[in-house]
């Protein structure tokens, strides 16, 4: 069976933000599969998704250390600068980490590991909303 829909995620600060729950509470059919994925694929060219560590929130600073100190803004070689010194930097992010994640559903639940977690990486200094197409395909519970 195959589903597909829209999540919303309203609008974040710059930075890293776990949205686990946010994708699981806008996806209630996922507990009607015994087995499946669950392909999510974000609309735009400046955030991304990734998984990684659900518990620990210095996880997540310490990914915007990381990448606005290996992606850097107002560098003299970028020439794509309309829309603000923090635009080029977030197109490069977005490429680094992706922009859709494949997961596992079994028993009616995404099959994350304990400590794994949904990450939005918001690489703008004001993204707005940010859309993910959830796309759903396995087989569903027949009792």
């Amino acid at each position: 069976m195959w589903q597909q829909t829209i999540i919303h995620i309203p609008p974040k600060a710059r930075g890293f933000h776990l949205i686990t729950s946010e994708v699981v509470s806008q996806l209630p059919q996922i507990s009607y599969y015994d087995t499946g994925v669950l392909e999510l694929f974000i609309q735009h060219t400046s955030a991304s998704l990734t998984i990684n560590e659900n518990a620990d929130p210095t996880v997540r600073a310490d990914f915007e250390r990381h990448f606005s100190h290996l992606v850097p803004e107002d560098m003299p070689y970028y020439t794509h600068t309309y829309e603000g010194s923090d635009d080029m930097p977030a197109h490069l992010k977005a490429s680094l980490l992706g922009h859709s994640l494949t997961i596992p559903i079994g028993s009616g639940k995404l099959m994350l590991g304990t400590w794994q977690g949904i990450y939005l990486g918001e690489h703008r200094n004001h993204g707005g909303q940010r859309s993910i197409v959830a796309t759903l395909n396995g087989n569903i519970n027949q009792e």
